[in-house]
Order: structure tokens, then sequence, then C-alpha cells
């Protein structure tokens, strides 16, 4: 048996290896976070063009392609070079969550707080493609395929909450709006949740099934649960709406406003773009915009709610609090 003093200390913990042999700025771990929420919205949108190009049996099984190849063969045409293409992005993907997890590790001050972000972003992705292999053993079951959706979505948050961390400090959070303000906010958010759980239920119910053989859907009428999901967008517009009025009206601090007006736009953009594809028949050009929009929506959604707080750097921790965070601290 070798002593463990003798195994290579890259062996034993290759992390903290490399991190005693390199530093990097902050700016580099911005950009590795950035790469991993990137990478996490590409793997949605390119998921979503397997589906809407009915490549999704193009591999038809998991984890190999087929029975006898691990890889897509000439055999298997373009629906198979476009899904297999899809699971190799997840290997992009898992590189982009790699560097944000080394750069994290390796930050002096070492930032903990990311480190454990990045390992659960690691811990999605493996999630993820699991959901995504049963998404294909079930030939496209229309449920398996929202929870693959909504493993995703898991995954775009996790990697949306590490990039902003990155743009912050370390220490404790400090408010900066009162208590209303974020019940407004975080309603906001629960009403956008379920206006992406009905987007899944809309997909599952209607004509892009992810296969250009019959594929059973869900047990619903497409029309109502369309209409739904309009109300749904609708209210999330309108809470929105409210609550960048009532930042405004607080002279609350820039951030949350600018954030929350950001995410207006993008679902202004979202709607006109889900009543053009509903008024044209769900042409696939538009449903892939409207997915990509579904990935901006949920990332602003959770910029929203972490602008509602600032932290600082641990040396600063205990310093007065800012002139406007007192203003709308009571409110």
């Amino acid at each position: 048996m070798v002593a463990v003093s003798k195994v290579p200390a890259v062996v034993r913990n290759p992390l903290a290896f490399l991190a005693a042999r390199w530093t990097p700025s902050q700016a580099t771990v911005r950009r590795a976070a950035f790469a991993a929420l990137l990478m996490s919205v590409v793997i949605v949108v390119t998921g979503g063009a397997v589906r809407l190009t009915g490549s999704g049996l193009g591999c038809e099984t998991w984890p190999k392609c087929s029975s006898d190849s691990l890889i897509a063969t000439r055999e298997m045409g373009l629906h198979g070079a476009i899904e297999f293409g899809n699971r190799m992005l997840t290997y992009v993907l898992s590189a982009a969550v790699g560097w944000a997890i080394l750069a994290a590790r390796s930050a002096k001050p070492w930032r903990h707080d990311l480190t454990r972000l990045g390992w659960a972003q690691f811990w999605a992705v493996m999630a993820n493609g699991i959901v995504g292999g049963i998404t294909v053993l079930t030939e496209l079951n229309p449920y398996t395929v929202a929870g693959h959706f909504l493993a995703a979505t898991a995954l775009l948050t996790i990697t949306a909450i590490t990039w902003h961390r990155s743009r912050e400090g370390n220490g404790a959070p400090r408010v900066l709006v009162g208590p209303r303000v974020r019940q407004l906010a975080w309603v906001m958010a629960v009403v956008a949740g379920l206006l992406i759980v009905a987007g899944t239920v809309v997909t599952g119910a209607g004509p892009h099934a992810g296969d250009s053989s019959e594929v059973p859907r869900m047990g619903v009428d497409w029309e109502t649960v369309t209409r739904l999901h309009a109300l749904l967008a609708w209210a999330v517009v309108l809470l929105t709406a409210a609550l960048w009025l009532v930042l405004r009206v607080l002279d609350a601090p820039a951030r949350p406003r600018r954030m929350t007006g950001a995410l207006m736009l993008v679902l202004l953009a979202q709607g006109g773009i889900g009543y053009v594809q509903y008024l044209t028949e769900l042409p696939e050009v538009l449903v892939g915009l409207h997915m990509l929009g579904s990935c901006l929506v949920w990332v602003g959604v959770v910029r929203v709610l972490l602008s509602l707080r600032e932290r600082p750097d641990s040396s600063a921790a205990g310093a007065a609090p800012r002139a406007d965070t007192a203003v709308t601290a009571a409110v």
C-alpha cells in the first residue's frame, strides 16, 4: 500500500495543486462564471433545435448513440448529427463549469461561495444528463421532455447566481429595499416560475414533438393551456412594471431599478415573439427564439432578486450603510 505522503499532490487534490500555482484576476473569475452561464443558455437553445428539427431520436439510445455505435454514423443522417452534436456540447458546458470551479478555487482570497456554486453547477449538469438520457430511453415522453427543460432551468438558475455573485464582494448581504418591495419581487418571481412550467406544458401538448414519427403528447387541451400561459405572461409583465414603478417612487438604488427595467424590456420582446408565433402557427425559428427568450427572462428574474441586496468586500463589511440604503430600508 502506497503511503499517502508519497502520492503526488496533483493526484491527492488537483484543485488545490493548481490553485497554489495560479492566481486568476477577478476579471478572469467573472469571465469563467459568465462562460458557464452562456453555455447553460446555449445547451437549452440547441436542445430546442434538436426538438424543432425532429432530431430528438436521431440517436436512438443513451449513453451510446445507437446499439452498436458510441457516436453518430453516416447512416443516421442529419438527425443523428444534430442530436449527437447537442450531446457533445454537454462536454463544452462541463469544461466551462470546470473552469468556473477552478477559477473560484484559485482566487486569492479563496472564494468559497463561488466554489460551492460551481460544484452545484457540476451536479446539475450530471443530473440534467441523466434526465436527458431518460428522455431518449422513454422515446421523448412529453413529461420527461418537460422535466429535462426544468432541469436545464435549474442549471441556468445556479449559473446566473454564480455570475452575479462573481461581480460582488464576499461580505454579508446588505438589504437595499424594504420587506414589502422584496415581497413584491418574490411574487413576481414565483409567477415567472409558474409561467415557465406552463410553457413546458404548452410544448408538451403542442405540435413540435421532437421526432418525425408519432410521439404522444400531453393529454391537455393545447388552446386552453396556451391561454393560461399568456395570462401568466401578462401577470409577470404587470408585476414587473409595478415593481419598477415602486422602485422609482421610493428612489431605490440604481441597480435594482436598472435590473427591473432590463427585465421589462426582455418580457415585452418575449411577449411579442410569443404572440407572433401563435398567430403564424408556431414556425420553428420563432419557437427557437422564444426558448432563448425564456432563458433570458429567467436570468433577468434571478438578477432582479439578487439586485435587491448588495455584498461588499468582507474587509468593508463593517462599513456604514449607504445613504440610499437607509432611505428604502423601512419600506
